[in-house]
C-alpha cells in the first residue's frame, strides 16, 4: 500500500546514514518509528502467531511486559518471541498484589538517583505495602507502608505518569459500633503521591459530616476531586484548593513524625502515613450534576467533562469544567447542544472517552460507527466552545442484510418479524478502539461472522484523518461469550481471553514481511 506524502523507508535510512536530520535522541526515535510505521502498513507485512501461554489467574499487559501469576512472573514481548524477564519468589496470600501501575519516566527529566530514571512497577499488596519494583529485573527499589488502621485496595492515576493515589476500602459500621450507637463517619482514605521521584503529597479522609451523609465514593482526576452520592449526583472540588487550605503539615517519606497524638517514621511499619490533610469544612463546589451510571470523565483542551444525566440513558453530555455549561454543537444528526447520542439499537451500550493522544478530542464508538470529535472555540469568543466531527469510521455493512424486508430463494418478499440489532453477530461489529501512540494509529477491532464462527480483525486507521490503512486478521477464533482484551504495541499484538473454568490465555502476534512473489 503506497501512502502519499510519506517518505520511503529506505530514503529515511539513507538520510540517517549520511548524517541528515538532528542528532537529538528524540528526533532519532521519531524517525525510527516513522520507518516502522511505513513497513508495518505495507501489503507484504503481516502478523503471525509466535507464542501462546495459559494461566489460572488474570493476565495483565503494559508497555512490552506481560504479567502472569499476580505480577510475580513477567515476560518481555519486545523480542521476536516473549521471554521471561524475571520471576518473583512465591508469596503468601497476605502479601499478594492487589493492584499495580507501570511508571515510565519522561525523557526530558534527569533525576539524581539513576534507579528512579528507569521504568518501575508500583505494586500495592494485601498487607498495605506500596512497592516500587524495577520493571526489568523485579528488584525492589523502595517500599512504603501505608497504614495499620485501614486496608488499601486500589491504585489509580490522577495525572498519568505524574500523580497517583491509593484508595482504601470503604469502612462499614461494625456490630459493636452499631450496638453501642457509635456512628462511623469516615467513608475511606486517600493517599496521594507524586512520581519521579516518589514523594508523598498527603493522606486525607473522606468524612460524611463534611461531604454529606449520602457520599458513596470518590476519585481523583486531573486535579479534581469527584465525590459521588447515592442520590446519583456528583460534586467536583479543586484538589489544589484542598491541599492549600487543609494540609496541616507537609510530610516526607522516611522522616520522623509526631502527628495526631502518635509518632513514628513516615512510610515505615507500623506507623505508616498519618492523616495530614484534615478537611474540616466543605470546600467550594466547582459545580455538581446528576448522572446515570457511568460517572464522570474529565479531559479535553481546555478542560471539559462527560457524563450521562439521570433518566438519559444512551446520551452523553459534554460540558465545560469552568461553569458546567453544555458546549454548543455544530450541526449534526447525532448531537445537539453538547449532547452526543449514538443512533443504534443494540444489546450493549456505546462508549465514549477522551482521546488518549492528548489532542483534546473525544472518541464516541458504537457497534457500527466510531466518531472522533473535537472541541473548538467559537469564532470571536474564548469562553464558548462547540463540538464538531473530525471524522467517522463506519463498519462495512450489507444494507440488504439489515433490511426489514428479505427475499427468499423462490423470490418471495418476506418482512422480518423482529428488527435486526446493530450488534447482531451476523453483521460486522466494532468491539474495541485502541490508540497506538508511537505509530499514531487508531486500531478498531471488528468482529465478523463467517461459516458459523466469529473472526476478529484489527483495522488500522490514520489517527489524524481516519483513513483505513490496513486490516490485520487474528488467527484465533473469537467467542463472544468470553471476555477478551486486545493490545496493539508497535510490531506486536497481544490477545488475552478469559475462557471457561476461569482459565486465561494469552496469544502474541509479531510483525513479519512476506517474501515478494517472483514474476
Amino acid at each position: 500500500m503506497r501512502m502519499r506524502g510519506v517518505k520511503n523507508s529506505c530514503a529515511l535510512l539513507s538520510a540517517r546514514s549520511s548524517g541528515g536530520g538532528s542528532g537529538d535522541n528524540g528526533t532519532l526515535l521519531a524517525s525510527n518509528l516513522k520507518i516502522l510505521r511505513n513497513i508495518l502498513l505495507q501489503e507484504q507485512t503481516e502478523f503471525i502467531k509466535v507464542w501462546s501461554k495459559t494461566s489460572k489467574s488474570l493476565i495483565a499487559y503494559e508497555s512490552g511486559r506481560i504479567y502472569f501469576e499476580n505480577y510475580q512472573r513477567c515476560y518481555s514481548s519486545t523480542l521476536p518471541e516473549p521471554e521471561l524477564l524475571y520471576q518473583q519468589p512465591q508469596t503468601p496470600k497476605t502479601e499478594k498484589v492487589e493492584d499495580a501501575l507501570l511508571c515510565q519516566c519522561p525523557l526530558e527529566n534527569v533525576l539524581a538517583n539513576a534507579s528512579e530514571q528507569k521504568p518501575c512497577l508500583l505494586a500495592l499488596t494485601a498487607n498495605n505495602w506500596l512497592y516500587r519494583v524495577s520493571a526489568d529485573t523485579g528488584e525492589t527499589l523502595q517500599r512504603v507502608y501505608l497504614s495499620s488502621c485501614v486496608k488499601f485496595r486500589t491504585l489509580s492515576w490522577d495525572s498519568s505518569q505524574e500523580t497517583f493515589y491509593v484508595k482504601s476500602v470503604q469502612s462499614k459500621q461494625t456490630p459493636l459500633e452499631r450496638q453501642a450507637g457509635v456512628e462511623n463517619n469516615i467513608l475511606l482514605r486517600l493517599a496521594v503521591f507524586q512520581v519521579f521521584p516518589l514523594e508523598l503529597v498527603g493522606m486525607l479522609e473522606v468524612d460524611k459530616r463534611v461531604f454529606g451523609r449520602t457520599v458513596v465514593d470518590v476519585l481523583l482526576s486531573q486535579g479534581v476531586l469527584a465525590v459521588s452520592h447515592s442520590s446519583k449526583h456528583v460534586r467536583l472540588y479543586s484538589f489544589e484548593y484542598i491541599i492549600n487550605k487543609f494540609r496541616i503539615r507537609k510530610l516526607s517519606l522516611g522522616e520522623k513524625c509526631e502527628l495526631n497524638n502518635s509518632k513514628g517514621v513516615v512510610g515505615e511499619a507500623p506507623y505508616g502515613i498519618p492523616v495530614n490533610i484534615h478537611i474540616h469544612e466543605c470546600p467550594p463546589v466547582l459545580f455538581h450534576m446528576h448522572y446515570f451510571e457511568s460517572g464522570v470523565q474529565i479531559g479535553g483542551h481546555p478542560w471539559h467533562y462527560i457524563y450521562t444525566p439521570k433518566q438519559h440513558r444512551g446520551s452523553h453530555h459534554i460540558c465545560s469544567i469552568t461553569d458546567g455549561a453544555l458546549v454548543i454543537t455544530h450541526f449534526s444528526e447525532t448531537a445537539r447542544n453538547g449532547v452526543q447520542e449514538m443512533k443504534c439499537d443494540s444489546l450493549e451500550e456505546d462508549w465514549i472517552f477522551f482521546h488518549p493522544d492528548d489532542s483534546g478530542r473525544i472518541v464516541h464508538a458504537g457497534p457500527s460507527t466510531v466518531n472522533v470529535l473535537k472541541i473548538i472555540a467559537e469564532t470571536g469568543s474564548d469562553r464558548k466552545y462547540q463540538i464538531v466531527t473530525d471524522y467517522s469510521i463506519t463498519a462495512d455493512r450489507d444494507e440488504n442484510a439489515s433490511s426489514q424486508v428479505i427475499v427468499t430463494s423462490s423470490g418471495r418478499m418476506v418482512k422480518r418479524r423482529f428488527q435486526m440489532l446493530d450488534d447482531d453477530p451476523d453483521q460486522e461489529t466494532f468491539r474495541m478502539v485502541k490508540y497506538e501512540d508511537e505509530l499514531d494509529l487508531l486500531a478498531v477491532l471488528e468482529i465478523s461472522h463467517s461459516e458459523g464462527e466469529e473472526q476478529a480483525r484489527l483495522r488500522l486507521h490514520d489517527n489524524k484523518t481516519g483513513d483505513l490503512m490496513k486490516r490485520v486478521p487474528l488467527k484465533e477464533l473469537w467467542d463472544v461469550t468470553y471476555s477478551h482484551e486486545v493490545y496493539f504495541d508497535r510490531d506486536t499484538i497481544i490477545h488475552t481471553v478469559q475462557e471457561k473454568n476461569n482459565r486465561f490465555c494469552c496469544t502474541v502476534y509479531k510483525m513479519k514481511r512476506r517474501p515478494s512473489e517472483e514474476s
